[in-house]
Parts: structure tokens; sequence; C-alpha cells
């Protein structure tokens, strides 16, 4: 009998979620009988972790290469754990990583969201393996598995957790981060800017309901054909990594653009911005302007977060740079337009149309290829979870750190007929 156990396996985390997660990741694992340490950048990983494995690093961005191999090398690793691929300090530890035979394990928020969320071998979003398989290599795996379709939730399970996470990591890093001089953030904002966004939006949050409310019920009641625009956040790394675009106002313009040249005169424009949005990128502003320039200012609606699936139950199409959100579009059939790297692009399903051409008559994606992917994912990377609420913490770590034992890549196993069954939950307890 084969029993799933952490014997003689020794692994290093990195940057994770805001909150206890790898915490209480870590713990498991070392149930299982694995060894565990986690690196700390600022006090907010210090403060979320405790003291048992914990590795203050120090230095500037140039010590980490150097002392990332040694810690390799002085603990005997043999796994690395981290949330996202793409900042310096994971990237240069993936990369440092995978030329010592080391197993990466990536987390990412779910490419089903909300209810799911991503784990991975090697790499998630564009360097996932995702980005190599075919949607026929996919259903070829799926022959011998019999799942129901699961509907797509229609909202975050734990937002408001996740809102205040990331502000009271923000307020230690802000407030009792002397010991760790050499941190620097990897994005744009300082840790105070980023602290004063958070909170601004904590106390917002009852201001910005009542204006979403009333922008929804606009478009909704206002009996015209729209098309969603999905956006993201200008600062996450799938939109920095993995886009044609630098900024994101270069794409609110050619979406404009496209939409002006194209869509019949009584379609409207809708942008959703993305629920964690929180006003570094003055995206109301940017709009009106472009839109006004356009000569479309009065077909053309920003609407501030919130729930998504009400908009695209009525929306004709949707256009987006790579948002995980487009996978709701595809479960109802929507046709859809993307321009970055992103997952589910497959031929199958995603325009290659001209933006114009897609407004003017948009092409339908292919339903049941699209359904057989989805099925692929649910059977593999997608977790039925959550890292913010103790609920969601508790249904993730349920199968995950299995996953993680198994000497198998979740889509390897699949693929091979040899993964676990999966549980498929429709709402969290």
């Amino acid at each position: 009998m084969i029993r799933t156990t952490g014997d003689d396996r020794r692994f290093l985390f990195l940057q994770g979620p805001h909150g206890p997660f790898f915490r209480e990741l870590g713990a498991m694992l070392r149930q299982a009988g694995a060894e565990v340490w986690r690196v700390g950048f600022n006090r907010g990983d210090q403060a979320y972790w405790g003291r048992e494995g914990y590795l203050p690093f120090t230095g500037t961005q140039d010590d980490w290469p150097a002392y990332f191999d040694g810690q390799l090398e002085a603990l005997g690793i043999t796994d690395l754990v981290l949330y996202g691929d793409t900042r310096f300090i994971h990237a240069e530890a993936v990369r440092r990583a995978k030329a010592r035979g080391i197993r990466v394990h990536v987390f990412e928020e779910g490419y089903l969201r909300p209810w799911w969320v991503t784990y991975e071998r090697g790499g998630s979003n564009g360097h996932s393996r995702l980005m190599d398989l075919s949607v026929a290599q996919m259903q070829k795996a799926l022959e011998t598995v019999e799942t129901d379709l699961i509907d797509a939730p229609a909202h975050w399970g734990d937002m408001r957790q996740h809102v205040w996470y990331g502000a009271a990591y923000h307020a230690r890093i802000l407030l009792a981060n002397r010991a760790y001089r050499g941190f620097r953030p990897h994005r744009a904002l300082n840790v105070g800017q980023e602290f004063r966004l958070h909170l601004g939006r904590l106390l917002a949050m009852p201001f910005h309901a009542i204006e979403r409310r009333l922008a929804t019920r606009r478009v909704r009641l206002g009996g015209f054909p729209y098309h969603l625009a999905l956006l993201q956040l200008e600062h996450d790394s799938s939109f920095q990594q993995h886009s044609p675009f630098s900024t994101m106002t270069e794409f609110l313009e050619l979406a404009i653009r496209g939409f002006a040249e194209g869509a019949p005169r009584h379609h409207h424009l809708v942008f959703k911005a993305h629920p964690l949005e929180d006003g570094r990128t003055k995206l109301k502003a940017d709009i009106a302007r472009l839109a006004r320039e356009a000569g479309v200012a009065h077909r053309v609606h920003f609407i501030r977060g919130g729930k998504l699936a009400g908009l695209l139950n009525h929306a004709r199409s949707a256009v987006t740079v790579n948002s995980t959100a487009a996978q709701q579009v595809l479960w109802r059939g929507m046709p859809l337009k993307v321009f970055g790297a992103a997952v589910y692009d497959k031929p199958e399903f995603v325009s290659t149309q001209d933006l114009p051409e897609f407004f003017a008559q948009p092409t339908r994606p292919d339903l049941r290829a699209y359904r057989d992917y989805r099925r692929f994912l649910l059977e593999s990377s997608q977790l039925p979870g959550g890292f913010y609420s103790a609920a969601g913490r508790r249904q993730l770590l349920r199968q995950v750190v299995d996953m993680i034992l198994s000497p198998e890549d979740p889509y390897d196993a699949l693929i091979a007929g040899s993964a676990a069954p999966r549980q498929h939950l429709r709402l969290l307890p």
C-alpha cells in the first residue's frame, strides 16, 4: 500500500496570499512528516507565519539570488512553494529551483473564480502548462472521467477578508518594518501609498456601493444592447507580464476606438472595474475622456466593481486583456475577444476577429469545447475553497496537501488516468 507522506520532503515557502493560509498549509505538511521553512521579506510576512521555521531575509534585491541558493543548499530543499511567479524574487527563485531539479508549487487566484483557487507545478498564467495543452488533448484525458458540470458562481466568497488582510499586511510593513531595511515592494507604489489605498478603499466601500447600484441600474433598465469590457488591476502580474499593454489606458483607448468604429449605433459599451480596484488608476475619468474624443460618450458606461453575473446575463459580448473573469463569459456561451496571453485563449472558443468586426458581428464560441476545457480544469488544477475566509481555507486544505505531496503534476495525473477523485461544490459550507 502506498501512503501519501511528507517523509524526506523539505519545503521552502516564499511569499503567499495575505493572511494565514501559508501558515496553515505549512502546519499540515509538517503533520504529514515534511520539514517546512519560510523566507519572510517584511513584517507582514512574519506576522502571518509565526516563529517556527521562519527565515527573515533582510538584504537587498541584489543579495537575494546568493541568499536563496545558500538556503537551498543548507536546508536540502526538495520543494518550493509560492504565490504567483512573476515578481522578481519569485521569478529568480523559480529559475534557480528548476535548475536544481526542485519541484515548484505555484498558487494563484482561481482560473475559474470565485469559488476555486489554482494550484499548478512549474508556473501559472502565461507560464502555465495549460498554454501548451490543446483542447483535443484535454478531451482525450476526460474520456474516462464522469463529472457533472458546475455552475459559475456569481460573486467572490471572501472579498471583505481579502481587503482586510491586505490592509493589515501593509499596516505592519508601514509601522513595524525596521528590521527589514532592504525590503522593496514588487509594485511601483511604496508601502505607505499601498496602505493608504487599502484604507481609503475600506472607508469608501459604502459610497462606492451606492454609486455601483445606480450605474448598474442605468444599464439594466436602459433597454439597449451592450457589450462588456472586463477590466483588470493595472499593477497585476497577468496584465503587466502577459499582455501587450503597459498601462490600462492603452487598453481603454483600443476598446473605445474599436467600439466606435464597429458597433451598431444603438449599442452601448460597459466597462466593469475589477472588484479590488483601489483608485490608483483614474479609470472613470480616462473612460469619460476617451469616449468624448471618440464621439460615443452617451453610449459608454463605467461600473465600479460589484457582481459580474447580472451584467453578463444580458450582454451581447465581452472584451478583456486576459482577465480570469472571461471564464464566466465563455461558460455562458458569449462571444469573447482577448488581447493578452491567457490559459483560456484557445481557437475553439476565443474570437480571432479584428475588434471593430467583433463589435459589429461577434463570432460565438464552441460551447461544447469550452465545457470540456472547464471540466479538465476542475479535474486538475482548480480546487474548491479560497485563501482568505476561514471556510474557504478549510475547504482548500482538504485537497491541496495530498496534491502537493503527490509525485505527479495535476495535469499529468489526469492525462495518465491516475488522478484522485475530486470534490466539486456548488457552495462552500
